[in-house]
């Protein structure tokens, strides 16, 4: 039997961190604990009354965010707020499968295309990866606002 998992950021700013990521992938933000949202309601507004509500200071309340894949694929991902800056390279990081099944020119115009957008929501370019047959197929390198690596792939 497989285990359940999140991935959790350390994040100086979760809240926009996770707006990044949702926006990157798809994924959702769930509404508070016990809270049936309306359709089409902002479950960052419910998160913002809620926490009110429970006493939560206002300055506590972008300590941590997180985000669910709508389909229920995905692992969830958890964003906590962390003093310090990134220190080093991830030795884990996420691959965006922007390309999948894609080879060769087709498949880095994707790529191409892809980090344009991504760019275009505060992501930064680090370096392509061309094709080298046969193993690899080609690969962008990137870092979300926060500096953190992640590949499209």
């Amino acid at each position: 039997m497989s285990q359940e998992f999140q991935v959790t950021f350390d994040a100086h700013d979760p809240q926009a961190l996770s707006n990044f990521w949702r926006d990157v992938l798809g994924y959702v933000h769930p509404g508070p604990p016990g809270v049936e949202l309306p359709e089409g309601a902002d479950p960052l507004a419910a998160w913002d009354e809620f926490l009110e509500r429970v006493g939560v200071p206002e300055d506590e309340r972008n300590t941590r965010s997180a985000l669910e894949d709508p389909d229920g694929n995905g692992p969830r991902l958890f964003f906590q707020q962390v003093p310090e800056d990134k220190a080093a390279k991830n030795r884990v990081h996420l691959d965006v499968r922007a390309a999948p099944g894609l080879q060769g020119d087709e498949r880095m115009a994707a790529l191409e295309s892809e980090c344009a957008r991504l760019v275009a929501l505060g992501a930064h370019r680090v370096r392509r990866f061309d094709p080298e047959p046969p193993l690899a197929l080609g690969t962008i390198t990137m870092t979300d606002p926060e500096g953190n690596e992640f590949c499209l792939d």
